[in-house]
């Protein structure tokens, strides 16, 4: 099947180039280049001769790619003029804002993201990420605030390769924050309600319910987010089961879970198709269960995403069309990032997709690759190719986000994914007993016994650790190499031509000429970073695919030194204890800690454990080129050093402020 001869599928393409060229090159709002675009549409259409140049398909393109363009910067919101960032003054300002979602919380707040009604009284747009301490009262969707405070700027990671939670958020269209504090906020007594937190109360409401009944409290974790999508009461540990068990995709209210729900419908439905307008009513009650699904489930944007996709594919099987799933697939594409085009840049979002189309296209493939006798066999085999074809649409973005390979994934979703289908039917038979109170003790023990099963088969997956490949480097250019090697290796197997066996070839050699010159590049580097961490000092000699830790507190720098370790290739890792003084490429480093051991005239000065100093004096002495101030010193202290540094006309480096410092390409 040729792909392109869809037309969903070209304009889905020419809108998803549209969106990433608005984004990233940041062209603001512009109307008359939208209009511009719809004109010569027109003109096109009118000029249009059958057997002339293809001046209305170039044109459709091009007013596609526009109005990817038009809607990412419309969704963006702060290049409207009634964005919160166009107002003359947010210092100290009285906001009345409405909570729209729950966040992750930290160690320190709950958080929440929120939408700007007005500030000092005047109405505005834009979202925000509000952090609250954890003495104050939860917050739900939908409630409403006036606080009283100032905003801030998400920060940006202190150290080299560490995740980035503030473009996570840009992507989102959010780009600032704000804190509440007791006794400097309000809440507004009656809300007003919308369809997302009238879905997230009857969702509480369930679990409160659900915590009632005869469940155990990890079984209870896993059915709240097998069917509520609340995934914040699994434990560490269990999590970690799923996620080496290559399972992890069971927990989050996916495509997955909806596209066995509509099977499930189809099924239980059938009947109906023997009645006169029976086909249609079927289909309209099937998209109607599917939504209510969606707001049992709180309406979350990735329920609301594969919802939206699998409404398109019921009408696909309505319409008894197997070749036009590629042309509805597109279609559900297209509508969904036209309403929300920043979905593009959720990893959800791409995951998703490539995996549903994997399957669409691959599945078919494997299935005529070899189909067995023996219906056992078959029935495996068809499990086990769906699993293939998912897994490798997703390897990809997998190995770009999360570097982990768990290689017995097929085992998990063998064992799992076929009774998948019982644990959703059997579930939802649970959820509707217990919204009316009705739910049967013994149907309680039983799934709350299936529950336990899969918990316990999954465990024993996970603890083969010898099949999880981890840290695992993969970069983008690496991803979009390994995609085109995909596709050419599934063409080349289906049809074995010149044609196909070479590109196969052509993408293994780039994929090997790649990783070839990483491996030069990464020999000839060495760098030395001054790390950030709270209460601890971290020094980071790499050189080549060698990283040599020097630190105070070793354990505590892991996370830090695996995300570098992933990102650079390092092969090699060795600790020590941090020392005073350092010698690289003929410049001196002196680490300055509470011991206070004064040094000679050095470059390089590292203060760590606030030492009690007079720095004016130090300064006098040993003159040195830069100044660094680490994270285990106290942030009052660093306040004054900087004001001295400042008033010597020294250079001042606070990794608290400005993160790690890097002394790069040291030759």
């Amino acid at each position: 099947m040729h792909l392109f001869k869809f037309i969903s599928v070209k304009l889905t393409i020419a809108l998803i180039l549209g969106i990433v060229i608005g984004f990233y090159a940041q062209i603001g709002l512009s109307y008359p280049f939208l209009v511009l675009f719809f004109l010569l549409l027109a003109i096109a259409m009118g000029l249009q001769k059958r057997n002339g140049l293809p001046f209305f398909e170039g044109l459709a393109v091009l007013t596609t790619v526009a109005l990817g363009i038009f809607v990412v910067t419309l969704s963006q919101s702060k290049y409207l003029s009634s964005h919160y960032t166009k107002q003359q003054s947010t210092e100290n300002a009285t906001w009345e804002l409405k909570v729209t979602a729950i966040v992750k919380p930290t160690t320190y707040y709950r958080r929440y993201l929120v939408k700007a009604m007005s500030i000092d009284h005047q109405k505005v747009t834009g979202t925000l990420l509000l952090n609250s301490p954890l003495d104050i009262e939860n917050l739900q969707i939908d409630d409403e605030l006036v606080v009283v405070g100032t905003i801030s700027s998400i920060a940006a990671p202190r150290n080299p390769h560490q995740f980035n939670y503030k473009s996570h958020l840009e992507k989102k269209g959010i780009y600032h924050q704000i804190h509440t504090h007791t006794g400097r906020y309000l809440k507004a007594p009656q809300p007003a309600m919308t369809v997302f937190g009238i879905a997230q109360q009857y969702r509480q409401q369930l679990i409160e319910k659900l915590q009632k009944e005869s469940f155990g409290k990890n079984e209870l974790s896993i059915i709240q987010a097998l069917l509520l999508g609340q995934r914040n009461d699994i434990s560490a540990e269990t999590y970690t089961n799923y996620k080496d068990a290559g399972a992890v995709h069971i927990l989050a209210i996916s495509g997955l879970h909806i596209g066995i729900f509509l099977l499930l419908l189809q099924f239980f439905l059938k009947p109906m198709e023997r009645i006169r307008y029976g086909k249609p009513l079927k289909l309209v009650l099937i998209v109607a269960l599917l939504w209510a699904f969606a707001f049992l489930s709180g309406l979350s944007p990735s329920v609301v995403r594969a919802v939206t996709m699998f409404s398109f594919l019921a009408y696909a099987l309505h319409l008894n069309r197997p070749t036009n799933t590629f042309n509805t697939i597109a279609l559900s594409m297209f509508f969904i990032l036209l309403v929300n085009p920043l979905f593009l840049f959720q990893v959800g979002f791409q995951m998703s997709y490539a995996a549903v189309f994997s399957i669409v296209w691959l599945h078919p493939k494997l299935q005529r690759f070899w189909y067995p006798d023996h219906r056992l066999a078959r029935k495996i085999w068809q499990l086990f190719s769906v699993s293939i074809a998912a897994q490798l649409g997703v390897l990809p973005i997998s190995l770009f986000y999360f570097h982990q390979f768990p290689a017995l994934f097929f085992i998990s979703n063998l064992l799992i994914v076929p009774f998948l289908g019982i644990l959703l039917g059997f579930g939802i038979l649970v959820l509707l007993l217990t919204s009316f109170g009705i739910l049967p003790k013994f149907l309680a023990l039983t799934y709350n016994f299936m529950i336990g099963a899969m918990n316990t088969v999954v465990e024993w997956v996970a603890q083969q650790e010898s099949f999880v490949f981890r840290d695992i480097s993969f970069d983008g250019v690496q991803l979009t190499i390994a995609y085109f090697l995909i596709i050419a290796l599934v063409h080349a197997c289906s049809r074995p031509n010149f044609r196909n066996i070479a590109f196969t070839m052509a993408g293994v050699i780039t994929l090997q000429s790649w990783a070839l010159y990483q491996q030069v590049q990464l020999r000839k580097n060495e760098t030395v970073v001054v790390a950030h961490q709270t209460a601890n000092s971290i020094l980071i000699h790499q050189k080549g695919n060698h990283l040599q830790v020097y630190s105070t507190k070793e354990n505590k720098a892991d996370q830090i030194i695996s995300d570098y370790k992933i990102a650079e290739r390092i092969v090699t890792i060795a600790h020590s204890p941090l020392q005073n003084s350092y010698v690289f490429n003929g410049k001196t480093l002196f680490v300055m800690d509470s011991t206070k051991v004064y040094p000679p005239k050095v470059d390089y000065l590292l203060l760590t454990q606030s030492p009690k100093i007079n720095l004016s004096r130090l300064l006098d002495r040993i003159a040195p080129d830069l100044i660094i101030a680490d994270g285990s010193n106290y942030s009052s202290t660093v306040r004054l050093w900087k004001e001295t540094c400042l008033n010597k006309k020294i250079a001042f480096h606070a990794t608290a402020e400005k993160g790690a410092f890097c002394f790069e390409n040291i030759e």
